[in-house]
């Protein structure tokens, strides 16, 4: 008979220093892929000296760019530098941006939350800008109290016919807002999913028919997945995504 592996999906590390350089990546990201996705997850190292972007590409059904204290380079979009006070990971950007270019030429699922929404837009060839937040899309210290921080809320108006209202089955919800760049240009091939309701921010996008699903959104769901069924919508997406995706990894079992 057949049995099926879970898909594996991997989840993006940051660089950072705690005493010694280290890679780290918020444990509340791992647990919504396990339970509502049903996926095995493997976290990926932003290391880009070590990095086997074509051994990676093959092992994964999908892949997750995770959000971060960390901006996407200015360098990659040709941009203005950033305000004081923000700050790059340049190997993240590098793993980042050649392995989802390569999942998605593979035709396996790339997913993105805050930052990586940023990163698969710069992907596709768009811009990203601090002046188009202007203060408003981001409340509070990342060394502060997370929970006043990610408590930072505003409505999204999602589109009509795309992924997120046909599985939300609401076209106005409320998202908590973190971030401090946000979509300037949109890249090529990329749709609008949904849009903040005050200023028209991007705050979600999907990649149009490119032989794999592409999905960011701007906010966190995993953040409050346990008591919100909008976000736990998006983990079932992702976790749809992956089962088509990892098909090809039913192998017989021999009794």
């Amino acid at each position: 008979m057949m049995a099926r592996a879970k898909p594996v999906i991997g989840l993006l590390c940051c660089n950072e220093a705690v005493d010694r350089p280290v890679q780290t990546v918020a444990t509340r990201f791992v647990a919504p892929l396990s339970r509502l996705a049903d996926a095995t997850v493997v976290l990926v190292p932003a290391v880009r000296e070590s990095a086997d972007i074509a051994g990676l590409a093959l092992l994964l059904d999908g892949l997750l760019l995770t959000g971060s204290r960390s901006n996407v380079a200015p360098e990659r979009y040709g941009g203005a530098p950033l305000p004081p006070g923000q700050h790059t990971d340049p190997a993240r950007d590098e793993v980042a941006l050649a392995l989802s270019g390569r999942m998605i030429e593979a035709g396996k699922p790339v997913f993105g939350i805050c930052r990586g929404l940023q990163e698969i837009n710069v992907l596709f060839g768009g811009t990203l800008s601090t002046e188009c937040c202007r203060g408003r899309h981001h409340r509070g210290s990342w060394d502060g109290c997370f929970d006043e921080m990610f408590g930072h809320c505003h409505d999204v108006d999602l589109r009509a016919d795309g992924i997120l209202a046909q599985s939300i089955g609401r076209q106005r919800l409320s998202v908590n807002s973190v971030h401090e760049q946000g979509i300037d240009r949109l890249g090529g091939g990329l749709t609008v999913e949904a849009v903040a309701a005050d200023d028209g921010l991007i705050e979600a996008v999907r990649a149009r028919p490119c032989g794999a699903t592409v999905l960011a959104v701007q906010w966190h769901p995993e953040w409050d997945v346990d008591r919100s069924a909008e976000s736990r919508a998006f983990f079932s997406i992702v976790g749809a995504a992956l089962r088509e995706a990892g098909d090809s990894r039913y192998h017989p079992v021999h009794p």
